[in-house]
This record gives structure tokens, C-alpha cells and sequence, in this order.
């Protein structure tokens, strides 16, 4: 790309940017953990709350946000100078983007090399209609990798970060990596979510710690960081992804969707955290 048309992209993601009020990268060092859920139910969350959100799907090789918000028939279309955002019939304040809503064929593969996702994501930022807005929540992948650092380079100052984990050891090794990633990168840490925290059956109302509990707030103690709540496996959650109705829908905001809004209410209320210091 020449000189003068990557100053003029850079140019118009500066323009952009500075329309988006909070951009939160929603990351975790493992996949598995529950972050595309959590992501999607925080921007559906805050949209609910009279928040302007976009939700930006960087996972070029498992978007699955399309299929969570019922959307994975969905193309998106331009205006002939832009990309127009996919607007949630059921939401006025929540657009989205994904690269699903660019295939012909929701199964089909993405095989590209790093160079061509970082691409993809600048052009999600540089060609995309979102407006003003006052939060951009970005569903990253797993890991520490291309499509991340590309993200957080772009997003540039003012951008926060939540990170996402399950209870057990052997995804809190791998998480504290994503907690190190903002550290090195100067990305303030908003929060840490603990994930898969307990069972409750339906039946009796006992809970299960199947995979442990009490090991994400541990971890945000370590790290200095806000710890701002733990989600139960729930089949109300995952039943809800799978129709593409999320659970934060509804106007019942107990259980696990009032988890949801609460951690939606605390995070729009408070001003991003201070960079992480130690290292973990």
C-alpha cells in the first residue's frame, strides 16, 4: 500500500474512532471459556440499558455471533461508500458486524495468513457505518495472537480490555498469558469474569462446583484488577445461543441474565481501571 493512501486510512480510522466512546476487547488466553457468550450477552446487555453498542466479531475462523443473535442468514450490504452494520430488529441501539455476514456459505472455512486478518479488521473499523456510538464491544479469539494485537494497535489510546476465564487451573494458566498481553501492551484491564462458576440444578436448587470455583477472583486479586462477577453453567444460556435468542432478552432479569445486566450496569458506570503493574 502506498505512503499517502495508508496516511489516508489512518487518517479515517482516527475519524472513526473518535466516535466510539469505549471500545472493550472481551479476550481470553483459552478457547472454550464462554467469551463469544459473555460478549454477546454484555452488548445485547447494554444496548437494553439506552447504551449506543457495537459488537465487533474479530473471530475470522469461528464467528459465531451471527448464529447467537439469530442472524446466521444474514448479508451485510454497503451504501456504496461503506459497510451498513447489521441492525438488531429487536434493538435500536445494537449494530454488528462479522465476517459470517460476508460468506456465501455460513460453513465456509476463512483460510487466511495473519497479513489478511489484519486487513480484515482494519477495514471492519475504516469501511464499517457505526456512528457514534458509546461502547464498542469486540469479541476477540482465543490466545494472544494476530487478530488481537492487531486490534489493540488499531484501537490505539482509550481502549480497555475484559478478559474472560473458567474457575479451573488449567484455563487460568492460560488466562493469566491475556492478563501479561495487556500488561505489555499498556491496555487497561475494565475487569475479570469468572465463567462456568457452579452448577445449580434445576431440580433441587444444589450447587456443583464441576469445574472449581473462586479461581477468577483469585486471579484478578493477583493481577490487580477488578473482579466483576462469576456466571453459573446454565442450559438457559446455552439453549439461548443455540436459537439465536439471547438470554438477556428477556424482561426477567434474574438467574443468569440478571448476572449479565448487573455486570453490564457496573462496567457502564465506572471509568476504565488503571494498567495492570504486576506481572502475575
Amino acid at each position: 500500500m502506498r505512503e499517502d493512501s495508508v496516511k489516508d486510512d489512518d487518517r479515517i480510522i482516527s475519524e472513526k474512532l473518535s466516535g466510539i466512546a469505549r471500545k472493550i476487547a472481551v479476550l481470553s488466553g483459552k478457547g472454550g471459556v464462554g467469551k463469544s457468550t459473555f460478549a454477546m450477552n454484555l452488548a445485547v446487555s447494554l444496548a437494553a440499558l439506552g447504551h449506543r453498542t457495537g459488537l465487533l466479531d474479530i473471530d475470522m475462523h469461528g464467528p459465531s455471533i451471527p448464529t447467537m443473535l439469530g442472524l446466521s442468514q444474514t448479508k451485510a450490504h454497503s451504501d456504496g461508500n461503506e459497510i451498513l452494520p447489521i441492525e438488531i430488529p429487536w434493538s435500536e441501539n445494537l449494530k454488528v458486524i462479522s465476517i459470517g455476514f460476508l460468506l456465501e456459505n455460513p460453513d465456509d472455512a476463512v483460510i487466511w495468513r495473519g497479513p489478511m486478518k489484519a486487513g480484515m479488521i482494519r477495514q471492519f473499523i475504516k469501511d464499517v457505518k457505526w456512528g457514534n456510538l458509546d461502547f464498542l464491544i469486540i469479541d476477540c479469539p482465543p490466545g494472544t495472537g494476530d487478530e488481537i494485537l492487531s486490534t489493540v494497535q488499531l484501537m490505539g489510546r482509550g481502549s480497555e480490555a475484559i478478559v474472560v476465564t473458567t474457575p479451573q487451573e488449567v484455563a487460568s494458566a492460560d488466562v493469566r498469558k491475556s492478563l501479561n498481553f495487556c500488561r505489555k501492551l499498556d491496555l487497561p484491564v475494565t475487569g475479570l469474569v469468572e465463567n462456568m462458576s457452579g452448577f445449580i440444578c434445576p431440580h433441587c436448587g444444589e450447587e456443583t462446583n464441576i469445574f472449581k470455583s473462586g479461581g477468577g477472583e483469585d486471579m484478578a486479586k493477583s493481577f490487580g484488577v477488578p473482579f466483576l462477577g462469576r456466571i453459573p453453567i446454565d442450559p438457559e444460556v446455552v439453549n439461548s445461543g443455540d436459537e439465536g435468542k439471547p438470554l438477556v432478552r428477556s424482561l426477567d432479569h434474574t438467574g443468569s441474565a440478571g448476572i449479565f445486566f448487573s455486570i453490564a450496569e457496573n462496567i457502564s458506570k465506572k471509568s476504565p481501571a488503571p494498567k495492570i503493574q504486576y506481572g502475575g
